[in-house]
């Protein structure tokens, strides 16, 4: 079912790939800005496991073939499906861990660093599998998986089924990991008219 959905909303991509247009307009990717504050999760995640968080050999945006389409699509609906939400309060007893699932629980970013960890295993490059703080229109903070191709930022997130193009969502995007290193984060310049609430988040 979500794999169906997703694809729909990838089809314009891979049909422009496949009749040989070889970019994407401006706004399919995110304009990223200077760097920003790491996720106070995100720095106890890289003091804990520093491999995850080293620099990085920035790759180009991957190619967005049939093959990897469905591969994102299989991997987000998978993560979806196999972890339950779960507070970090209700795991940990703190307002802030940032891990793999653990038992099958987890949070917002938990499942992010799932769905990296998969597509890395998979072959796609870890400079363009990006976590990404975003507002909500409710003025929470979350966390989604940006993956970055030649047809633009396309977003996974634990809250929507389908894999949604960035300017699709109802997000605003605020920062994300910098493509050449893992443990720094760079600001994302959201020109777009998103309609958001009052900042409740501390991410």
């Amino acid at each position: 079912m979500g794999i169906k959905r997703g694809m729909r909303h990838a089809a314009l991509a891979v049909a422009m790939l496949g009749a040989g247009v070889g970019s994407a307009s401006a706004q399919s990717f995110m304009p990223t800005g200077g760097l920003s504050t790491q996720p106070v999760g995100h720095y106890e995640f890289c003091q804990r496991t520093p491999q995850e968080c080293a620099k990085m050999n920035q790759a180009r945006p991957v190619e967005l073939t049939r093959p990897l389409w469905a591969k994102i699509v299989e991997v987000n609906n998978l993560v979806n499906t196999m972890v339950t939400p779960r507070t970090d309060m209700e795991m940990w007893g703190v307002e802030e861990y940032w891990s793999y699932p653990v038992n099958g629980y987890g949070d917002c970013e938990d499942y992010v660093l799932e769905k990296r960890r998969r597509l890395i295993q998979a072959g796609v490059p870890a400079s363009n599998l990006l976590i990404t703080v975003v507002r909500q229109p409710n003025g929470d903070g979350h966390a989604v998986l940006t993956v970055s191709t030649n047809m633009g930022d396309f977003v996974l997130d634990n809250l929507e089924p389908r894999v949604l193009a960035w300017t699709e969502t109802d997000y605003q995007f605020l920062k994300r990991q910098s493509a050449r290193h893992a443990g720094m984060w760079v600001s994302i310049d959201d020109g777009r008219n998103v309609l958001v609430g009052s900042v409740s988040s501390n991410r």
